[in-house]
Parts: C-alpha cells; structure tokens; sequence
C-alpha cells in the first residue's frame, strides 16, 4: 500500500468535510465539536482555510489511490510553537503507520515551512490508545487540562523538534 502525504489543496475543501464529519459520527468522544452542528454547518472554517491556502494552518492528508484516507490539521501559535487537531484515520487503516506518516508528515511541515520548534496536542483521558501512540511517536505528558466539572481531563502532550 503506498500512502502519499500532502497539504490538502484549495479544491479539496469539500473531502475535508467529509472526513471531519465521518470522525465526528464515528468517534465523538474524541473531539470537541459535535456532529449534529457541523453537519448544519454551511462552511466548517478550516475548509475556508484550505480554499485560501492560510499559510499559518494547514490539513495535511494521507492518501491512497487518490482517495483520502487519514488527515491532521495544524495550527501555528506563538513562540514557534504550533498544535495538532483533528486526527482521524480511516478505521480500516489503522495500525497501517497511516497516523504515523500523518504525524512525521505534519512535523516536517511545521518545522520545514513555519520554523516551529514544538509541537503539542490534547487527548481525552478515556483516550487510551491515542496516548501510547503519541507516546511512541515521542510526545510527552506535560499536564491535565480540566474542561469543567462535567466533562473529563484532556492530557497535554509535547514534542520538541
């Protein structure tokens, strides 16, 4: 399977869509946004982001035969620090180094294009499998966010580059 990794173009706003929708129908414990209010939302802002091509954010996409399958967003902040949101492969390419080449992909970007120097990321608690896979990958636990008292902590995750 050879899986090509690339900026989303200007014209691919609308599989954005799709697939930050999929993620919120499939996994709603994993995001913050909810499913029901994206789908009645006319223009999710990051697809405005990718048709104008923000230099400061940026979906990265995982690619196979065209179709895609796996994608990370990436938000410039200050100090050269940046965050990753949105994770979400395909459910049938995981444990495929899909969300691997995503992360590396993403990396290389930030670093290459942006001069980002860390990089960070929140994951929720019940989030088991995210955390020892961002662990693997190298991010480190820095610190539990609580939300408020009705929802769970997230956990803080840090890569230096």
């Amino acid at each position: 399977m050879d899986v090509e990794f690339r900026k989303l173009l200007p014209n691919e706003s609308n599989i954005y869509r799709q697939m930050r929708l999929e993620s919120l129908r499939e996994f709603p414990e994993a995001f913050y946004a909810n499913y029901e209010e994206a789908l009645h939302t006319e223009k999710l802002k990051l697809e405005i982001n990718i048709e104008q091509q923000t230099p400061d954010k940026f979906v990265m996409g995982a690619f196979v035969d065209a179709e895609l399958i796996g994608m990370g967003v990436f938000i410039l902040e200050e100090n050269n620090s940046g965050g990753i949101y949105q994770m979400y492969v395909k459910e049938h390419f995981h444990r495929k180094n899909v969300g691997g080449g995503l992360i590396t992909a993403i990396m290389n970007e930030a670093a290459n294009n942006l001069n980002v120097k860390e990089i960070h990321l929140e994951i929720t608690t019940k989030n088991k499998k995210a955390y020892n896979f961002y662990s693997k990958l190298g991010f480190k636990k820095i610190s539990n966010n609580e939300i408020n008292m009705h929802q769970d902590s997230n956990i803080v995750m840090t890569y230096d580059l």
